[in-house]
């Protein structure tokens, strides 16, 4: 019974393999699923081969009981990782290759393990994180639209025209063919500082052209500041001496 168990395992795991690379799932998850159906089977034929043995059904219920409880207290973080790592696979919250953040870092999603998911960071770096804390944590997926923001803010001073300055970021922003015309681009005053104005600027592009678009921005815009006479002010502080008569 043992022998031709195994036999049969191996045949079906080859069988069972080749239909799950059929499939759009992801490949993390068909080894998963693999290594969960071998472990069913090679189960069912060592409880077939002890009942051949006339060994009575409740010993061996008994003894898997005692040793899966055994394996749950010895290997309980383990477990809560592979339980997380079943989550990641099938509810697919991101893939590899994805661009994300998650537990303070920020970078491409290298691989999803069974147990550990791995994010290359954009300074080069391998970051592990267990994925029973990946399961809890907040997840931003960067990449899954496949359009993005680009938010930023440029202070220029009091004595400065705003309207100028927000006429010349508009220009540059027209002139960029990266960014996208829907949604409309904003450019508004956001604040009134101690020492500045601020104007807001919501462009939206590519989830590709992301950096280029940004760094574009802040360059182009300290450029042409620069050109038409419009400051970017230093903080200021006023101070009113009193004195005594």
């Amino acid at each position: 019974i043992l022998i031709v168990g195994v036999i049969i395992v191996r045949l079906l795991s080859r069988f069972i393999k080749r239909s799950l690379n059929k499939t759009n799932i992801d490949s993390a998850a068909k080894n998963f699923l693999l290594s969960l159906i071998r472990i069913t089977l090679y189960t069912i034929v060592i409880i077939m081969a002890l009942t051949a043995l006339n060994v009575p059904m409740s010993s061996i219920i008994t003894v898997f009981g005692a040793a899966g409880l055994a394996i749950s207290l010895a290997l309980q973080s383990c477990l809560s990782n592979l339980a997380g790592g079943f989550i990641i696979l099938f509810s697919k919250p991101f893939s590899a290759g994805d661009t994300i953040e998650l537990d303070g870092s920020v970078g491409n999603v290298k691989t999803i393990s069974i147990l550990y998911t791995k994010i290359e960071t954009f300074d080069g770096k391998i970051v592990s994180i267990p994925n029973g804390k990946v399961s809890e944590a907040k997840i931003i997926n960067y990449t899954e639209s496949p359009n993005r923001r680009v938010d930023l803010q440029f202070d220029i001073s009091y004595d400065a025209d705003f309207r100028t300055a927000r006429k010349l970021i508009t220009d540059i922003i027209t002139s960029d063919k990266l960014i996208l015309n829907d949604p409309e681009p904003i450019v508004r005053m956001s604040a009134h500082n101690e020492s500045s104005v601020s104007i807001d600027v919501r462009v939206w592009t590519a989830n590709d052209n992301y950096n280029t678009v940004r760094y574009g921005l802040i360059e182009s815009v300290k450029e042409s500041f620069d050109k038409n006479g419009i400051e970017i002010p230093f903080n200021q502080l006023d101070l009113n001496i009193k004195r005594k008569k």
